[in-house]
């Protein structure tokens, strides 16, 4: 497929989306927003997608919303952010509904909507040099791209507020340390970290990959009743799929299961 503001290729089982404005450190426009949706509905029709990578091009994996563009349309900025975070939203809205768990590779700066992505990633791979930074405020906005969900439930209420409420930067140790990411390893290995990692996910049950993650979105607007049932459903669905017949008699003839996703 092609893009003009982001790359986008499936190999094994593996889709890799690239944030592609290396000039503008890869600043979330209009045009990223829709061609991010765009992927997203691409990965949602697949069968063949059973992981998703997101990274940048260039130094930064995302330097947050392009200003630049607001500042020039002048009285349509209201319109054209509202424009904006309706594709992003839904990109991400697309992502989190579908199976296929999302590694972020963060390879630089994860600021403002950037920050963001990699909080609505499921799991988080950090280069070293990698620093984030919540930066809204200090634009005088306010967060988008599902930030205001996803970081008091990944990382709590306080922590949270301090992000938001100061803009203080993270280093790479400091995200792992807060559990923004999940690992940390060298600036030249960010990519080929994440797409290992996606490629083991690639082979695994999607479908019960997709119900973890599909549980845990919602446990915090449910009741622990309400949450156990959905629990029982979930395990109970998928009994009867390809995987999970697979995945029990794997384990009774002691033999490492092959999944397909189905």
């Amino acid at each position: 497929m092609s893009y003009q503001t982001l790359l986008y290729e499936v190999a094994d089982g593996v889709a890799t989306i690239t944030l592609n404005r290396p000039d503008s450190m890869n600043a979330m426009s209009p045009e990223l927003a829709a061609e991010l949706h765009d992927a997203a509905l691409a990965i949602d029709a697949s069968r063949e997608v059973r992981a998703v990578v997101l990274t940048g091009a260039g130094k930064a994996f995302c330097a947050g919303g392009d200003l630049g563009a607001f500042a020039a349309a002048g009285d349509g900025a209201r319109t054209l952010i509202m424009k904006m975070t309706g594709d992003l939203h839904l990109a991400l809205s697309r992502l989190a509904r579908n199976p296929a768990p999302v590694i972020a590779a963060v390879n630089g700066t994860a600021a403002g909507a950037g920050f963001s992505l990699l909080m609505a990633a499921d799991l988080a791979i950090a280069a070293e040099s990698a620093v984030m930074t919540m930066a809204y405020t200090n634009a005088g906005l306010s967060p988008d791209g599902s930030s205001t969900y996803y970081m008091p439930r990944k990382i709590g209420d306080r922590r949270t507020r301090e992000l938001m409420l100061t803009n203080r930067v993270l280093t790479a140790a400091q995200a792992l340390d807060w559990g923004v990411v999940n690992e940390v390893v060298g600036d030249d290995v960010v990519l080929a970290s994440a797409q290992k990692l996606a490629g083991k996910l690639a082979s695994g049950p999607t479908q019960a990959f997709g119900q973890v993650k599909a549980l845990l979105d919602g446990s915090f607007d449910q009741s622990l009743e309400s949450q156990m049932e959905l629990e029982a459903r979930a395990i109970a669905d998928l009994v009867t799929t390809a995987d999970g017949q697979e995945g029990l008699h794997g384990f009774l003839e002691k033999r490492k299961p092959q999944f397909s996703g189905r």
